[in-house]
């Protein structure tokens, strides 16, 4: 790959997820304090993601992957995304916003695919290209909390009350505008599904993919990863609420720390695999997910700091021994033909049905513990996702006690 290429896919990713971080992780601490949304609207809100990630696949296999460059749709869906992150910034009530949220996130979960279609097109060794340039993509998010908290300091508990989380929308809306203007410059990358002479809407749908689902195994692990989203969405719903209501300086830039450990996890990932196997490294992943929620449910109190910082750090270990576990599992599993309808399957799984779950039973808990003020009890919120994923973990346990998971063929 020539290094103009590579500059221009690391540049890419950067821009593609600094949108996202750059006013996902603030959403819910923007809608509890700027809109008076109760727990089940911001749990609406966070939805969104989820419906997007069960629309996208259907985009992308009737539209993108046929009759347009990916570089080019990529490009409108960022110019049409940046105009609704511009309106969502206008807005001073849950009703007007969620139209705009959803509608930005139908357009933005396909991005996710299309941005993975411009770079593999480009690579001769993905395995060893592609994880760099991602990489670029996690210090687009880790910059983007960076640059609300320290640079504009939007998440100060005086600037949310003056309404500067607004602010993050223009942030990302003017982004998303530099981004799509600047896809339509990437690389070309034609359509792959306009040769296909045997299309049919079972293939596009990744109805192969469900025989995998006959192996007990892979079915055990589809399970398990549908249960272990619903504790995961009370992190992304909950988290930048629960920092900003104790009080925190900087929550967010600190909650980037997260990414920090994501990308350090990421490399020793593979040490793990050839010391404990993947069937010990997943159940740490689970474990870790425990650990975090009681860390939340106790670090609250007194000046524990160290111990909130603790469970951030985690989430190396919490996302990468489980997910991208998960997703090598799954690549392993599935033959050369199903490999991406395999990866959707789980992604379904996982963004789509777990986090829907996962999203409303968060907006549902912390409804039943708000108290005087509007401060919530976090101690007890917190407790439950940390008792489910006790849950899960154990059930994962006891299944698998006398089965070796392997993850290669």
């Amino acid at each position: 790959m020539k290094s103009s290429i590579r500059i221009q896919l690391s540049f890419m990713m950067f821009l593609q997820f600094f949108i996202w971080g750059g006013w996902f992780v603030t959403l819910g601490t923007f809608l509890g304090n700027n809109l008076n949304a109760s727990g089940g609207q911001i749990a609406m809100a966070f939805s969104t993601q989820s419906w997007g990630a069960i629309i996208a696949p259907v985009f992308i296999g009737l539209i993108a992957d046929r009759y347009f460059n990916a570089e080019k749709i990529l490009g409108v869906l960022h110019l049409l995304g940046s105009g609704l992150l511009y309106l969502m910034s206008q807005t001073d009530e849950f009703s007007v916003f969620y139209p705009y949220v959803f509608g930005y996130m139908i357009l933005y979960m396909p991005t996710l695919a299309l941005v993975n279609s411009v770079s593999f097109h480009q690579m001769k060794d993905t395995a060893t290209e592609f994880p760099v340039i991602r990489t670029f993509g996690t210090v687009g998010w880790i910059i983007s909390g960076i640059v609300i908290s320290y640079v504009f300091g939007w998440d100060a508990s005086d600037s949310i009350a003056a309404g500067a989380l607004s602010n993050t929308f223009k942030m990302v809306a003017l982004v998303s505008f530099l981004l799509g203007i600047f896809s339509f410059s990437l690389p070309k990358t034609r359509p792959y599904g306009r040769d296909q002479k045997n299309f049919s809407v079972k293939s596009l749908l990744g109805w192969d993919a469900l025989k995998l689902l006959n192996d007990r195994n892979f079915l055990l692990f589809f399970i398990a990863s549908i249960l272990i989203c619903i504790p995961l969405a009370f992190y992304y719903q909950q988290a930048n609420p629960f920092l900003v209501e104790l009080g925190m300086n900087n929550p967010t830039a600190k909650m980037s720390l997260g990414q920090v450990s994501e990308v350090l996890f990421m490399l020793l990932l593979p040490l793990f695999f050839m010391r404990f196997g993947f069937k010990n490294t997943i159940l740490v992943g689970m474990l870790a997910w425990v650990v975090r929620y009681m860390l939340f449910a106790y670090g609250n109190v007194g000046d524990r700091t160290f111990m909130l910082i603790i469970g951030i750090l985690l989430h190396g270990i919490c996302y990468d021994f489980f997910f991208v576990s998960g997703q090598i599992y799954t690549n392993f599993k599935a033959g050369e033909k199903i490999k991406s309808a395999a990866q959707g399957l789980i992604t379904l799984a996982t963004y789509g049905v777990g986090m829907l779950i996962g999203f409303w039973i968060a907006g549902k808990t912390s409804d039943a513990f708000i108290m005087e003020g509007n401060l919530h009890d976090w101690g007890m919120i917190w407790k439950f996702p940390a008792l489910f994923a006790l849950g899960v973990f154990i059930l994962f346990l006891l299944i698998f006690k006398n089965e070796k998971i392997n993850y290669k063929n």
